[in-house]
C-alpha cells in the first residue's frame, strides 16, 4: 500500500512552488494594477464629479446683482446650469429689458384704470382716448390703423433707440456712453438692485392683472376682497 517515490516526489513539488512562481514583488505589482483598475471604474459612474462640476459652474454666478435673501442664487429652470458669462450677460439683459416694459405697463393700467386719458380722438373718425378701455380689452377698441403704428414704432426703438450698442457698463446699460451717473459705485448698485426688482415686480404684476382681468373681469382683486370694487372699465 505504499506509494511509489514518484509520486511523493510530485506531490512536494506541487505543494512548495519553486521560488520563481512566489516573487513578491509580481503579487504586490499585480495587486495594485486591480486596485487601479476598480477605482477607474468607480469613478467612470460616480455622480458626484458631475455634480461638483455644476455645482462650481453654479457659484459663479453666486456673487451677482440680484442674489439676495432670502431666496439667494435662485434657477430653477436650470437656465445657468453649463452657462458663460456672455450666456449670463444675455439673460441679464433681456430680464431688465422686460422688467422695464412691466414697470411702464403696470404704470399705464393703474393710470387709466384711474380714469385718466389723453385728451381729444385718436384717428380720424372720431374715436376718443377716453372711449377705449384699459387692459387687454382696450386691444379691440384701438383702430387697426394705431395698433400698427404702436407696434412699428415699438419695433423702431427696439431696432435703432434701445439698444447695446457695446458702450454699456452693464448688461442693460443703454446709455452707450452718452452720459455719466453721478454717485459713488455703492449708490449706483443700490439704484440697479431697486431696478431689478421693481422690473421682476411688475413683470410678476402685470401678470397678474392681465390673468384676472381674463378671469373675472376685475384685475385688481384685492380691492374687490376688501369690498372695494374699482369699477374696471365701468361705464365703457
Amino acid at each position: 500500500d505504499t506509494a511509489p517515490a514518484s509520486f511523493h516526489l510530485r506531490q512536494t513539488k506541487l505543494s512548495h512552488p519553486t521560488s520563481s512562481h512566489h516573487d513578491p514583488t509580481k503579487f504586490a505589482t499585480m495587486k495594485t494594477a486591480i486596485l487601479a483598475s476598480l477605482i477607474a471604474s468607480a469613478a467612470a459612474f460616480a455622480p458626484a464629479q458631475q455634480a461638483s462640476t455644476s455645482t462650481t459652474a453654479l457659484n459663479a454666478f453666486e456673487s451677482e446683482l440680484g442674489v439676495q435673501k432670502p431666496l439667494g442664487f435662485w434657477d430653477p429652470l436650470n437656465f445657468l446650469t453649463g452657462a458663460d458669462e456672455e450666456r449670463f450677460d444675455r439673460l441679464r439683459y433681456v430680464e431688465v429689458k422686460h422688467g422695464r416694459i412691466a414697470m411702464l405697463a403696470v404704470l399705464g393700467h393703474v393710470t387709466t384704470s384711474a380714469g385718466y386719458r389723453l385728451p381729444g380722438t385718436i384717428d380720424a373718425s372720431g374715436t376718443t382716448f377716453a372711449s377705449i378701455k384699459t387692459g387687454i380689452a382696450g386691444l379691440s377698441d384701438v383702430p387697426q390703423a394705431g395698433l400698427i403704428q404702436i407696434f412699428a414704432f415699438i419695433g423702431f426703438l427696439e431696432i435703432f433707440v434701445m439698444t447695446d450698442k457695446g458702450k454699456g457698463e452693464f448688461p442693460g446699460d443703454l446709455r452707450n456712453g452718452m452720459f455719466q451717473w453721478k454717485g459713488s459705485e455703492e449708490d449706483l448698485m443700490q439704484k440697479r438692485a431697486i431696478e431689478l426688482n421693481n422690473g421682476r415686480a411688475a413683470q410678476m404684476g402685470i401678470l397678474g392683472l392681465m390673468v384676472h382681468e381674463q378671469i373675472s373681469g376685475e384685475p385688481y382683486v384685492i380691492n374687490s376682497l376688501l369690498g372695494y370694487s374699482s369699477n374696471f372699465n365701468a361705464g365703457l
